[in-house]
Parts: C-alpha cells; sequence; structure tokens
C-alpha cells in the first residue's frame, strides 16, 4: 500500500474516539430573594424630602437653581447602600431613566452600572463584583456568586451619572440579610460641591472616584455634590448645600470657574455656609491644571488667574478672622507626568487616587 492510499482510508475511518461527549448539565440557578435597596443603610444622599428615591437634591430644588444642575441632581453620584449578609451570592436589579448606558468620558459600568465592595477578614474594604448594564432602562445579574455564607458587611455603590428609579438586592434564599451597623454617634459625613470631577468622570467605576475611596479611607460617610459643568458656586445652589450638617465642606468648583466668578463668589458663598455653620472647616481647592497646559499659554494663564483668584479670596476670609478655613493647591492634585488623565482634564484611576492621596493629606488633620 502506498502512502497516498493509505492516508485515504485512515480519513475513510470513522473516528469514533474523538466524539466529543455530552456536555454536563447546567446547574439550576438558584431562587433568590429580592429586597428593596432603601431598606438598608443609604449614605451619600444628604436630603430626604427627594422626588425620586434616589436624587441628590430636595425636589424643591426644582426652579430654583439652573435646570442643568436639576438635572444633573439626579444622577445618584455617590449615593451608596450598605448591608450585612451571608450568602453563597449577591444579586442586583436596577433601573435606571437616562438616555445612554454611557457618555462621552464613561463607561457602561461607570455611567450605568453597580460597583460592590466587601469588609475582608481583617476588616478592610475590598472590592467584590460590578452590575453590567446591558440595556435601557431594566437590568439584572449576579454581582458576587461563589462565595463561603458567612456573615459580612457589603457597600453597593450607585451608578455616577444616570438616574435610579428602582433598586433590589438578591441574596440565595436561606441566606440572610440586614441593614449594616450605623456609623459611631456624632461622626458627620464628608461634603464635596464641585464639577464634573467631583460626580465622577471618568473614573472605570463608582467606586474609584476620589470621593468614594476618601470615604473608604477615613470609613466615614461621603456626600458627592458634583455637578458636570455646573459647579459654580452659585448662592441659589451654596444654600442648599448649606443646609447640610457635615464634618467639613470640601469646595472644588475652579474647574468650571472663570477667575472673575472665582474672585466674585468664594467669599460670599463662604459667609452662607459660615452663617449656617459658625465652626465647620470649609476646605477651598484650587482647580486642577490641564496635562498640556505646559504648551498652551491661555490655559496656563487661566490657571493662573483662578488660583491667584482663590488665593486672594482666602486672604480676605483669613483677614476678616473667618474661622476654619482650609486650602489645598493644586500642584500634587494630579502628578507631573502626565500619566493620570483621560483628556488632560478628567482623571482616570489613577488620577483620582493621587487626588484622594492629597486631600487624605489635608483633610486628616482637619478631621482629627
Amino acid at each position: 500500500m502506498n502512502r497516498r492510499h493509505f492516508v485515504t482510508s485512515l480519513a475513510a475511518v470513522p473516528l469514533f474516539a474523538q466524539t466529543p461527549a455530552p456536555a454536563p448539565a447546567a446547574a439550576p440557578a438558584p431562587e433568590l430573594e429580592w429586597f428593596d435597596a432603601k431598606k438598608f443603610t443609604v449614605e451619600g444622599q444628604g436630603f430626604r424630602d427627594v422626588k425620586s428615591p434616589w436624587d441628590r437634591l430636595p425636589g424643591r430644588a426644582e426652579g430654583v437653581v439652573r435646570p442643568e444642575i436639576w438635572n444633573l441632581s439626579r444622577d445618584a453620584a455617590g449615593i451608596l447602600v450598605r448591608f450585612t449578609a451571608s450568602t453563597t451570592a449577591i444579586h442586583a436589579r436596577w433601573s435606571v431613566t437616562g438616555k445612554s448606558l454611557s457618555g462621552a468620558n464613561a463607561t457602561p459600568i461607570t455611567s450605568s452600572g453597580l460597583d460592590l465592595y466587601a469588609r475582608d477578614d481583617a476588616g478592610k474594604w475590598r472590592w467584590a463584583g460590578v452590575g453590567s448594564p446591558t440595556k435601557l432602562p431594566d437590568n439584572v445579574g449576579a454581582l458576587i456568586t461563589g462565595m463561603e455564607a458567612k456573615p459580612r458587611e457589603f457597600m453597593l455603590y450607585l451608578p455616577l451619572h444616570n438616574p435610579v428609579s428602582s433598586l433590589e438586592i438578591g441574596i440565595v434564599k436561606g441566606g440572610t440579610i440586614a441593614p449594616a451597623p450605623a456609623r459611631p454617634a456624632g461622626q458627620k459625613p464628608i461634603l464635596f460641591y464641585g464639577t464634573s470631577i467631583t460626580h465622577g468622570f471618568s473614573a472605570s467605576r463608582s467606586g474609584m472616584t476620589h470621593v468614594a475611596m476618601l470615604g473608604r479611607t477615613f470609613n466615614r460617610e461621603v456626600i458627592n455634590l458634583g455637578f458636570s459643568g455646573n459647579g459654580r458656586m452659585e448662592p441659589e445652589t451654596v444654600k442648599f448645600v448649606a443646609e447640610l450638617d457635615p464634618a467639613v465642606f470640601v469646595l472644588d468648583c475652579l474647574p468650571n470657574m472663570t477667575a472673575a466668578q472665582t474672585a466674585e463668589r468664594t467669599v460670599p458663598g463662604v459667609k452662607i455656609l459660615r452663617e449656617a455653620h459658625p465652626q465647620t472647616p470649609i476646605l477651598l481647592v484650587e482647580d486642577r491644571v490641564f496635562d498640556n497646559a505646559y504648551l498652551v499659554k491661555s490655559r496656563r494663564d487661566g490657571h493662573e488667574a483662578n488660583h491667584a483668584a482663590l488665593r486672594e479670596a482666602y486672604a480676605t476670609l483669613q483677614a476678616a478672622k473667618v474661622p476654619n478655613i482650609h486650602y489645598l493647591k493644586a500642584d500634587d492634585l494630579l502628578g507631573y507626568d502626565s500619566e493620570a488623565t483621560i483628556d488632560g482634564s478628567h482623571p482616570t484611576d489613577l488620577g483620582f487616587a493621587r487626588q484622594a492621596a492629597e486631600f487624605e493629606r489635608v483633610l486628616r488633620p482637619i478631621l482629627r
């Protein structure tokens, strides 16, 4: 038999040994029990008289603040739910009411998804899973599966850039879930009022903003009043900020303000807060410097003018002996290697980590 005939003969022989075995039957989906997330410990929502369940400003702000601010206040940025659970899996179903799952500088998970953290056995908050949105308006999915069913505390961050109309948490039937313990008595939140950077553009997920990182670092509630493109220290908005009673007010509005606006609004804005809260610390923050400002003179000039206006306002407040005013320079907010933003302005996760470190350096003695 020649080689060609041998190969042909082999090809004609059925290769029964290579027939794939039947796939094993898929394990049945676990039976879940669902719970309204509002029944657990909600943080980051300073106002309770809201129009929709997860809004950030009260319903009475509509028609008082500019429409752009009102619409942005419907985003659930910074709001989270803490709960304890003993279960092998955590699922979620949620509805968002925006027109898109993502934005120009934001992933779908950031804009419309969920971000789950858990306390490890040493008591440290660590990432656990995400809820990835696939469509509008309703989504459902597993955040984490395969866990050991032992009591543990969890923290679920809501989407940064989309209004949320409903949120439910699902656990495997037979497991347990309950509200997380309250924070220590008298421990007040840190309040951030600012721009798209405060709002959370362009973190990869909602737990990766500097605001969220600082909440975990200090193990303290944080309130995110960032309004993308519209953090301009307007008195109508500052008056709502002043209704809240935090441990410290962080004013980080300069990226949305001109030097003239900074000069005009900083001192009056601080006075509004000081009238409502005579001793609460107030931290004034310079705007980050665009990564390419070294090439664009107009940007350099704009930053320098803005910083000079804020320094002058700070000096005016000090001369007037307004108590407990603090100042954070922009020098180290993003670092010096131009590697920490998505567009020269909005931080990536690296940029947010660097910002968090700078804020921690200044906030730690204030909170102490």
